[in-house]
């Protein structure tokens, strides 16, 4: 790591240090978003810490939770304290504080904080501790120190996690959210997405949050109900769902995501399960499929689907098995 870092700065490269936390009921989660985020990309990488030259907005990830853009290495805090000055020009006459990332080599308390006073004294230029315009955070990760410019996710999607209309078993907003990372980890321009058996649009709100085009459909006239109701709610147009079968659906899509769907007192027939693969296959390349029932995994794979990553998520004893697939 800490070669590949020096390289990277030595020729003005873009290197990126994320921090990332999950509960231990997601943890398999996190890690399959991580991977479709940042693919091979990745020159470090723990439970809590990624080191990568892909830049990508924090705000994306229920998990991520900042991304630090380097600036600065060195073998201790004084090394980095003695090239802060050099920051003036990146600081710009803006107001800065400089912070311990937590996330890092562990340190006590008071050492922290003698980092950050040591740090920021050197930096030239207006500090502000309460709200400051920039905000440069210190780590320390296998003994390797590091500075850089913080940008922290606003959480705005946090707004969706209380809908108008809601299952009490559907999928929460960071979940969602999530798929819709994995399904799409880079959104193009012209890209669409569909959920076919998209319910109260869960999944929808959360793709055209970040810029995805994305449609949705679903058999059951109370769903669609509550997804436009949801839509509208939150300014999407509700023109994007429609009331059908995802059998009979037409067209092509980039992406999909498929919640099969359960009853908690019966079990979807597996002819029927096979009859929406199949579809599902036909209508899109890439596909994140969701399941409670861990048998559907091979179904998956007898309707021409390659497995390219799996989780699986709990809440209590519901345990959820998600699935990347390819065709």
């Amino acid at each position: 790591m800490k070669e590949k870092i020096k390289q990277a700065l030595a020729k003005q490269e873009r290197i990126c240090l994320y921090t990332h936390a999950s509960h231990e009921t997601e943890a398999e989660l996190c890690a399959m978003e991580l991977r479709a985020l940042f693919g091979g990309s990745v020159i470090y990488g723990s439970e809590l810490l990624t080191v990568s030259p892909r830049v990508i907005d924090p705000d994306r990830s229920p998990f991520l939770s900042a991304r630090i853009d380097i600036l600065l290495s060195g073998a201790s805090a004084a090394e980095i304290a003695a090239q802060a000055g050099g920051l003036e020009p990146i600081i710009g006459g803006r107001t800065y504080k400089v912070t311990y990332i937590k996330s890092g080599d562990p340190y006590p308390y008071d050492e922290q904080r003698a980092w950050e006073r040591l740090v920021g004294s050197r930096v030239r230029g207006r500090a502000d501790m309460k709200n400051p315009d920039v905000t440069l955070g210190l780590i320390a990760a296998q003994g390797m120190w590091l500075l850089g410019i913080c940008h922290f996710p606003a959480r705005a999607w946090h707004a969706h996690i209380h809908k108008p209309q809601n299952y009490s078993t559907g999928l929460s907003a960071a979940l969602a959210r999530t798929l819709v990372n994995i399904m799409t980890p880079v959104i193009a321009k012209h890209m669409q997405a569909v959920d076919p058996c998209c319910g109260m649009g869960n999944v929808l709100i959360e793709a055209l949050s970040m810029g995805l085009e994305i449609s949705g459909r679903d058999m059951n006239p109370l769903a669609i109900r509550g997804a436009r109701t949801n839509l509208e709610h939150y300014g999407y147009s509700t023109d994007r769902v429609t009331l059908g079968d995802m059998n009979e659906l037409e067209g092509r899509f980039d992406a999909a995501v498929l919640d099969m769907p359960y009853n908690l007192c019966s079990v979807l027939p597996v002819e029927e399960q096979n009859r929406m693969l199949a579809s599902l296959r036909r209508l899109a390349p890439r596909a994140v499929i969701v399941s409670t029932e861990d048998e559907v995994r091979d179904r998956i794979e007898e309707n021409g689907f390659r497995i390219v990553d799996e989780c699986k998520v709990w809440k209590g004893n519901f345990v959820r098995h998600v699935w990347l697939c390819e065709a």
